[in-house]
C-alpha cells in the first residue's frame, strides 16, 4: 500500500506534493531572519572580512543547502 502524503523531508529540503517549495521557503524563512539580524548587528564591530565569515556560515549554509543535490536530479 503506498501513502500519499503532502510533503517529504528528504536530507533536510522538504518537497511537497505540487513542487511548490512552499514548505521549504516557510521552514527556511525564520532561520535566514536570524541570520540577517546577526549580520546587521554584528557590522558595527566586525571588519568586513570577518562580515563574510559571518555570513557564509550563517546565511549562503541555509540558502545553498540542497542545491547541488537538486541540480544532479535536475
Amino acid at each position: 500500500m503506498i501513502l500519499q502524503t503532502n510533503f517529504v523531508k528528504f536530507w533536510g529540503i522538504r518537497i511537497d506534493n505540487t513542487l511548490s517549495w512552499k514548505q521549504q521557503i516557510d521552514t527556511i524563512t525564520p532561520r535566514l531572519n536570524k541570520a540577517c539580524y546577526l549580520i546587521r548587528r554584528s557590522k558595527l564591530y566586525l571588519s568586513s572580512d570577518a562580515l563574510k565569515m559571518v555570513y557564509y556560515a550563517f546565511f549562503h549554509s541555509i540558502v545553498s543547502y540542497g542545491l547541488i543535490f537538486l541540480e544532479k536530479f535536475h
